[in-house]
């Protein structure tokens, strides 16, 4: 399958994880994920591949986390999934994934160990 990147190309920590992506020979597949927002299954992938919680990829500071009441620790995994899979701007970018490895590249110097 090779690289995939969900990238945002306004958010500059996406763009540097991008270039840093290239800089290292690699190609990649990009998805935009505000235009092509991932589904529920998908996400549930992301998360298995990163080994971590709905929580770990949400963006506390966007409006729409605070709006949506996120921070009720009452919610589900499959409710924070589903408030990120019809909301993707609360999905914490960029994410990369090769293989079954998979980061957050924040910094962006994260990916270098799964290239």
């Amino acid at each position: 399958m090779g690289i995939i990147i969900y990238h945002n190309p306004r958010c500059s920590k996406s763009r540097q994880t991008l270039s840093l992506i290239r800089e290292q020979g690699h190609t990649s597949k990009i998805i935009e994920y505000l235009k092509e927002p991932p589904s529920v299954s998908e996400i549930l992938n992301i998360l298995s591949l990163l080994n971590v919680e709905p929580r770990a990829i949400l963006r506390t500071k966007e409006g729409l986390y605070k709006e949506l009441k996120l921070s009720n620790s009452e919610l589900t995994v499959d409710q924070l999934v589903e408030a990120i899979a019809n909301n993707p701007i609360l999905m914490e970018r960029p994410i990369v994934i090769n293989g079954n490895k998979a980061t957050i590249g924040r910094p962006p110097e994260k990916v270098l160990p799964i290239l």
